[in-house]
This record gives structure tokens, sequence and C-alpha cells, in this order.
């Protein structure tokens, strides 16, 4: 009889960010690279040592001209492409091909160059996603991306009273959490006032109130139990993910109110066999402040309808009850189209304690946090990945 594989433990064994912010002089090739070297680098292990690769974003047939242009020939790829939710999902799949043993360390990594490539004329805003399929329904309306989030703001304002002030509160904590990060674009202090004063961008949206645009790239790579044994960094591991997809067009959904991270995060925590009380730091995609708010519904963290009162009184801010986006998220650090992998950085950065003086969160008693969730989010609130980490 055949003897049954026991499932493994998978860990971050190495994390890295490539040179992000305002990066004039590199193509999105070169931005994976440096972030995959780095991320190598910091984990200790040989390039030997990756059998799989996810990848999404670039190329025609991604993962496999990235995987040709790091010298990697990976046994195991994924190049699923949902948004912003995107690294997450990609986390979840490649911890269980970890698990499972159809790998045994798979690498991560994504870079672009949507700031340069707009300033440089190279590329035009991206207002939407296409016209094709469903979304041929809504184009002509002139019914952009920003304007999808903006009418799912406005109708949890309609419904549970949720203020504007509630919203621009979000990104006012946003950058006083990224004065401390060296790697943020934005870091000078702003208030209440500041954001609902500048100029609408989508209403309720002000400009403040949406994600910057930015260069950059990151990389993370996991690895099964054994291979963390030999890691040059403490191991964070992986308790548990959770996926989940919902509507294309905006008249197949459901609720404007509540966002497919209900049902990604409630599996991640149930895999992970943690509640959201037990968490001490969540880094939650944010290309526009409503989704910092629903998601903190949507995972459990405060009831439906009181995510408004729930940011209040500095509660997201790295001294707060809830540290959020403690590297400044994608209001005020970094934004680079699509930034799940960002939050698996940053998340892990703060459970090894590796964050700046100012911005590294502890408990109250005084130690490091123990348990971190990432939580992404793509196209209109269209798929959510969740993935909770752990220390030892």
């Amino acid at each position: 009889m055949a003897s049954v594989r026991r499932a493994r433990k998978v860990a971050v064994v190495g994390i890295s960010l490539s040179d992000c912010g305002r990066v004039d002089s590199a193509t999105p090739y070169d931005l994976h690279a440096q972030a995959a070297r780095r991320a190598l680098a910091d984990s200790g292990l040989g390039r030997s040592a990756v059998d799989g690769l996810a990848s999404a974003g670039l190329g025609t047939l991604a993962p496999m001209e990235i995987a040709d242009h790091l010298g990697l020939r990976p046994t195991w790829v994924d190049s699923t492409s949902v948004g912003g939710a995107t690294w997450e999902v990609m986390a979840a799949h490649a911890a269980d091909a970890i698990a499972a043993g159809h790998a045994n360390a798979v690498l991560l990594v994504y870079g672009s160059t949507a700031r340069a490539d707009l300033k440089a004329g190279r590329r035009t805003a991206g207002l939407s996603y296409g016209t094709r399929g469903p979304l041929q329904f809504e184009a002509p309306y002139g019914h952009t991306l920003i304007a999808k989030y903006a009418m799912a703001a406005r109708r949890h304002m309609h419904e549970y009273g949720t203020t504007p002030e509630q919203l621009a509160g979000i990104a006012v904590q946003a950058r006083a959490n990224a004065r401390h990060n060296p790697h943020a674009m934005y870091r000078d202090p702003i208030t209440v006032d500041d954001v609902l004063g500048g100029p609408v961008i989508a209403d309720p949206f002000t400009k403040l109130q949406c994600c910057i645009r930015s260069d950059g790239g990151c990389a993370v790579l996991l690895a099964a139990e054994e291979y963390a044994a030999d890691a040059a960094r403490p191991p964070v591991w992986v308790l548990g993910a959770g996926t989940a997809v919902s509507h294309t067009a905006m008249s197949e959904w459901e609720d404007f109110t509540v966002s497919p991270a209900a049902r990604s995060g409630r599996l991640a925590f149930e895999r992970a066999g943690v509640t959201p009380a037990e968490v001490d730091v969540a880094e939650l995609y944010d290309a526009f402040t409503y989704m910092t708010l629903v998601t903190l519904e949507d995972l459990g963290f405060c009831a439906k309808g009181e995510g408004g009162a729930f940011t209040e009184q500095g509660m997201l801010t790295v001294g707060g009850g809830l540290p959020v986006n403690t590297d400044g998220g994608g209001l005020s650090a970094c934004h680079p189209g699509m930034r799940g992998l960002f939050l698996l950085v940053e998340a892990v950065r703060q459970l090894r304690g590796e964050a700046e003086e100012g911005r590294q969160v502890r408990r109250r008693d005084g130690e490091l946090p123990r348990i971190a969730v990432a939580s992404g989010t793509g196209g209109w609130f269209c798929s959510a990945g969740t993935v909770v980490l752990a220390r030892d």
C-alpha cells in the first residue's frame, strides 16, 4: 500500500522590494530581476532551490518570459491574474502546491513602471478594463473603474451613514504610517480638511482618497518547512488562505456594501484556526479609502456598517488598536498597478520585526506581532484573496 504524504508546513523565507517610487531608468523586467535577486539574498537560499514561479501582468506568455529573464526553469508555474488580489491568490496556490509536494520553493515576483510609462507617453491612464464581454453594457455610459468604487462607497454611505470625514480619515492614517517609511512616495502629514478640500475625482472620492501611481516591484519566496531550517531569516508561516470571486458587471453585484473578502476572509481564518480578534496587524488593499473600510468589515474586524466608526480615533495607525497598511499603503507608499504582493512583503516585515523605528508594530506587552493578515482585492471588488501569517 502506498504511503500517504504528510502535508508540509509552508513558510515565507524571503522578501524584498525593488527600487520603488520614481524609477525612470529601469524596465519592468529590470524590476522583476532586482526584486528576485534581493528576495533570494534575503532568504539565504540559492537560486537552484527555486522550482516554482508565479508571475502576472507582464509579457505575452507570463510567467514564462519572466522565468526566462531570471534564468529559472520551474516545474510549477502560476499566471493567475485577477487584479489586485492576484498575489494573495497565487500565494494560496503556491502554499497548497508546496504542502502537497508539487513544489519546494516558489518565487512570487512583480514589477511595473506604470508611472514612468505614463510620464513618457508609453501608455495612457487606465480608466477601464476594456469594452468586451459584460463590460460592453457599462462602457458606453462612461462607467470608469473609479466610478465603480465611488458608487459602492456612496451606497455604503446611504445605508449606514458613513461620512466623508470617516473616509478621509483613512487616508490621513495611511499617511501617518508612511511618515516613517523611507520607501514611501509621500510622507508629509495631511489632515481631514486637506483630503476633503482636494479636487473631486469621482464623488465621494477626492484626489487624496485615491491610490498614487508609482513604479516598483517586489518578491516573496515561499518554501517547505525543511528549506526554512536553512534560511537566513526566521520563517513566517502560512497558517491559512482563502480566495473568492464575485461579479464582473456591476448589475450582477448583489450588495455594493459587501466585498468577496467576506468569503475569502472567512475561509482563511477557518483554515488558519484563528479569529480576527487575534490579528496584530493587517495589510489591506487600498486603491481607494472605501476599500479599506469595507474590507475591515468583511474580514470581521467590525460589524457590517460600523467600519466608519471603527476607523476613527487613529485606530489604523501603527500605535492604534489595529494597525493597517503600516507602510502607508497604496494611498501613500506605492501603487505600481497590482499591489497585492506588497501587502505580503509588509506583513512579513512586521512579523520579523524589521520595520523602521516609528512604524514597527508592537503588542501591548511590548512583544513583536504574532499574527498578520494580508488581504488583496481585485477589479472593482470582483475578487479577493486573504492570507493569514504567523511567526514562531
